[in-house]
């Protein structure tokens, strides 16, 4: 979809769309108090409910795992899509008409993508029974030959396009559906004929189940499409470069392993997971590329950190080390670590688990290296190092993937490890490098981390930090009990840098209407925007009033006042005033003014 969705438009799809009852699909929530509801987090395995949804303000938050937005937010994190499609979802959900900014027209037929959807899913239905039917027997003995078995088959729900040239198209008229959603959806070409006849095919889905698009395999000779794979052609919901075959298996064990497996081809997926590699998924009819590593990164969560691991299988031929060099060109766009699992046989996974069985294939996953150690042992072999010049040419042709490194921290290693593959020192390494950079280029700063560090991240139970977190919460739900100068208190009467952060944004946002999603829009980074979301979600001990937030507020303030009078009396005790008596005078006359600045403060901290 070209073009920017108008943001009152947005609004429009956020104020119609409930986010209980979207939540309430994926998660049973209970009632909390105060408002809110409860339940197990969605995105993480959790025992003890800590997943929190506030109707009233449309957002929800989990306090186990940090993650926390409004329903468009959920929608792209439970489905795994992008922000302008969970829009797009959630407009056809609430008959809101989107148009784009650039040329004013409506994005898409109102209630199309759903169509489309439910289309893609009775294709589904209608390819899957046609497996079973005696036209398709060289798909089964497909099959079969691969080591699958009709269970295999049913589970991951393939399904067999007949030759006739309109026999999909026949039956989902029948059901309803008409050309313009089944041309929409890529089911049919333009003059009625199905898109795929005579072909095995898999669906492929979304993490949330629903059938996108499908991927057909030739298995006969007359066939009068030449390419072996056919794939869907881009539609509303199918982008191949967005899309990943086994996405919908594999998304709940990518995030509680924090490892993702990329394969190659669908009946690799099938044979990597029954092999009981259950993290395995496939780009579909393109190279697996940014977009791709973009949706696996949303999948694998922050907190996976280098923790976490993307496993690519690569063939040990050519194209398979020219695949894991671009793969290294783009490995910048995962926080977790890349490996590379390669097969000394050169088989795949499917065929691999043809000739050595199950354990073979999960052996294959377990002797995964490095990718930049992979990509540098391979540039090694096309050079003699047994001669200084070949030692020294590989190690420029390796200097220069290094020397392209964005993380600075990363680069020493290495260094080491490249080093020992050539038999050089490592200085003598690391001069190529810096050559491969220009002696006048200045190194690269290291670049700000996307997820900040626990440490900045204040805990909802800390005791010495409750009075500020409270404070806040009364502000960000309730700031009609709040003065214009919100009673006066400013960021510097927080002790937490995050509670701070909060404050300061608070003050730099004009009360207005969806002045939540104005702060949010506001918010200087991702950690105050989660905190944020945070402090809007947890429920309040009482209703407040304005006496209450004023209670509130004078105590948050005679804290900072009484932390000052410490400072202050400490540096009397340190000043002597027959030396510097113009210094003590002056400590002496601040600490008056403390004194009685304390002193209305506690009145009005006792209510």
């Amino acid at each position: 979809m070209a073009g920017r969705i108008r943001d009152e438009d947005i609004a429009r799809v956020r104020e119609r769309s409930r986010i209980d009852e979207i939540v309430g699909e994926y998660v049973m929530l209970r009632n909390a108090g105060g408002g809110s509801l409860k339940g197990l987090c969605p995105f993480h395995d959790e025992k003890t409910p800590s997943f929190q949804v506030t109707p009233s303000r449309g957002f929800y938050y989990c306090f186990g795992c940090g993650e926390g937005g409004d329903v468009i937010t959920f929608l792209q994190r439970q489905q795994n899509l992008t922000f302008v499609e969970a829009v797009q979802t959630l407009a056809d959900r609430v008959g809101v008409e989107l148009v784009l900014e650039d040329d004013g027209q409506p994005a898409s037929k109102p209630g199309l993508r759903k169509r489309v959807l439910e289309a893609n899913q009775a294709a589904e239905d209608f390819y899957a029974a046609q497996l079973e039917t005696p036209e398709a027997l060289t798909a089964r003995v497909f099959l079969d030959a691969r080591g699958f078995t009709r269970e295999h088959a049913l589970h991951f729900r393939v399904g067999y396009a007949p030759k006739h040239g309109q026999a999909l198209r026949q039956t989902l008229r029948a059901k309803g559906f008409d050309d313009e959603v089944l041309k929409a959806a890529g089911l049919i070409r333009e003059f009625g004929r199905d898109f795929f006849t005579g072909r095995l095919l898999w669906p492929i889905r979304d993490s949330a189940q629903s059938v996108l698009g499908f991927g057909g395999r030739r298995i006969y000779d007359d066939d009068r499409l030449p390419a072996k794979y056919i794939n869907t052609p881009e539609t509303l919901v199918y982008k191949k470069s967005h899309v990943l075959y086994g996405l919908d298996l594999a998304r709940k064990e990518i995030g509680k392993r924090s490892q993702a497996v990329i394969v190659e081809g669908y009946t690799d997926v099938m044979a990597a997971h029954i092999a009981g590699v259950e993290t395995a998924v496939a780009s579909c009819g393109t190279a697996f590329g940014d977009d791709h590593a973009r949706v696996l990164q949303r999948l694998l969560g922050a907190q996976g950190g280098l923790h976490g691991e993307v496993i690519f299988t690569f063939d040990g031929d050519a194209a398979g080390q020219a695949a894991a060099l671009k793969v290294f060109k783009g490995d910048h766009n995962f926080v977790a670590q890349t490996y590379v699992a390669v097969e000394p046989s050169g088989l795949d996974p499917c065929d691999l688990r043809i000739q050595s069985g199950d354990a073979a294939v999960r052996e294959l996953v377990a002797r995964r290296v490095p990718l930049y150690r992979f990509v540098m042992e391979n540039i090694a072999k096309n050079y003699d190092l047994d001669r200084a010049e070949g030692r020294v040419g590989a190690a420029r042709e390796a200097g220069e993937l290094v020397a392209s490194i964005r993380d600075q921290s990363l680069v020493n290693q290495y260094l080491r490890d490249l080093a020992q593959i050539l038999g050089m020192d490592v200085d003598e390494v690391r001069q190529e490098v810096q050559h491969r950079r220009g002696p006048r280029e200045a190194p690269a700063p290291e670049p700000e981390p996307v997820v900040q560090t626990t440490a900045d991240w204040p805990s909802p139970d800390d005791r010495a930090l409750r009075l500020e977190r409270d404070t806040l919460k009364l502000m960000l739900q309730h700031p009609e009990t709040f003065d214009a100068d919100w009673n006066g208190v400013q960021a510097t009467d927080f002790t937490h840098p995050g509670y701070a952060a909060v404050m300061r944004l608070i003050r730099s946002v004009p009360l207005a209407a969806n002045w939540d999603d104005g702060l949010r829009a506001a918010a200087p980074t991702e950690l105050t925007r989660q905190l944020l979301i945070s402090l809007l979600v947890e429920p309040l001990l009482r209703e407040p009033d304005e006496n209450y937030s004023l209670v509130h507020s004078s105590r948050l303030q005679l804290a900072r006042v009484a932390r000052i009078i410490g400072d202050l009396k400490s540096r009397l005790q340190r000043t002597d005033p027959t030396k510097d008596e113009t210094a003590y005078r002056a400590q002496f006359a601040e600490l008056t003014q403390l004194e009685m600045e304390r002193k209305r403060l506690t009145l009005m901290s006792l209510g």
